[in-house]
């Protein structure tokens, strides 16, 4: 009878946590439902219109989403290596994809024989693929450097490594100013992907889904290294305990330099992607830092399914906003990343797929 009447007031308070725990999940079910409906059927005054009405615009949007998604998950999944698995905050991120970007077109102009104006016709798959392994390249042996003279000595030392990184950030952008100057440069497309399909009756270009191929790819590759593989097993576990892992006679500080060279080459590759779909110019690395940082917490820490989660749900927002928010209202469209953010965080504080660390 007494261990009946002790179970009470437990059961009583399990069940008040869980109610607890469904509550924000079904206010959160319901807000997009809604969102739903107005998308659908009462968009009336807005850029894009209803997508009953309009369906071809809709699919555009949509595509829009996933490519550009696409483009996120390339420049943040390598932002998830570095801080996600190995907690080490480089904030030199965004400087990397910058860098790739310059590195890339200067290589194209090269290859291609030519400064300005090139045509896509003028450029060949190879005269877009060289380029980039060269600009991703330099990136991943740049962003080891930075891990080898100055973030390795200073693990576990969160602010300290911000704040030198942040200082690298900035010596960086004047040099690559100084280099390739203040203007905005932009690295061509191949002429054989330069089409558009027709979606609805709407053209879309083939560029958009052939980043989206890319992305794909790189998370495939990710997958399978990180899952596969035994030194993506070794990452795994030296983050959750290197002590142990050292203990075994695995060179940690290796493991973590490959990892740290691989999320940099990763960061260059986004680089030259994003070169491509929106060119390169002075600020483009900070903007990008902020990109990969957001959908790094949106999915939260250390899981690569969350930063595929966290750029799907970035790139919707981003995407949506402009087209279905009232017109009158469409310079909100950026708030609702913010609005995105902070929903997450308050029924999920670790992220969709983080944990504790």
């Amino acid at each position: 009878m007494n261990t009946t009447l002790g179970r009470g007031p437990v059961d009583s308070a399990t069940r008040r946590r869980a109610v607890l725990r469904r509550t924000p999940l079904g206010a959160v079910a319901l807000a997009v439902a809604a969102v739903a409906a107005w998308v659908a059927f009462l968009a009336d005054d807005t850029p894009a219109g209803p997508a009953t009405q309009d369906p071809g615009q809709f699919l555009v949007t949509v595509l829009d989403a996933v490519t550009f998604a696409g483009l996120l998950f390339v420049a943040a999944s390598g932002f998830t290596l570095i801080f996600g698995l190995m907690r080490t905050v480089n904030m030199a991120h965004g400087s990397l994809f910058l860098l790739a970007a310059y590195i890339a077109i200067r290589v194209q102009e090269s290859m291609v024989g030519q400064s300005r104006n090139i045509e896509p016709g003028h450029v060949g798959m190879l005269d877009w693929l060289v380029p980039m392994l060269a600009g991703a390249g330099v990136a991943a042996v740049a962003g080891l450097v930075i891990q080898q003279l100055f973030l390795q000595w200073n693990e576990g030392q969160e602010l300290r490594q911000a704040l030198m990184t942040l200082a690298l950030t900035v010596v960086l952008a004047d040099q690559m100013l100084r280099e390739f100057g203040g203007l905005a440069q932009t690295m061509v497309w191949p002429g054989t992907i330069t089409h558009f399909l027709s979606v609805q009756g709407e053209r879309y270009p083939v560029t958009r889904l052939f980043i989206l191929g890319v992305a794909v790819l790189v998370g495939v590759l990710l997958w399978l290294w990180l899952t596969r593989t035994g030194t993506g097993m070794v990452i795994r576990a030296g983050v959750d305990d290197r002590q142990m892992v050292r203990g075994l006679g695995i060179n940690i500080k290796l493991v973590f330099a490959v990892t740290f060279l691989v999320g940099s080459f990763l960061a260059g590759v986004g680089g030259v992607l994003g070169a491509s779909f929106a060119g390169a110019a002075p600020g483009t690395d900070g903007n990008w830092l902020l990109n990969s940082l957001v959908v790094v917490i949106i999915g939260g820490l250390g899981s690569l399914r969350g930063a595929a989660a966290g750029s799907l749900l970035y790139g919707t927002v981003v995407a949506f906003s402009p087209a279905y928010l009232p017109s009158e209202y469409s310079y909100y469209a950026i708030i609702m990343t913010f609005v995105l953010l902070a929903l997450v965080l308050a029924i999920r504080p670790y992220g969709l797929f983080g944990r504790p660390a």
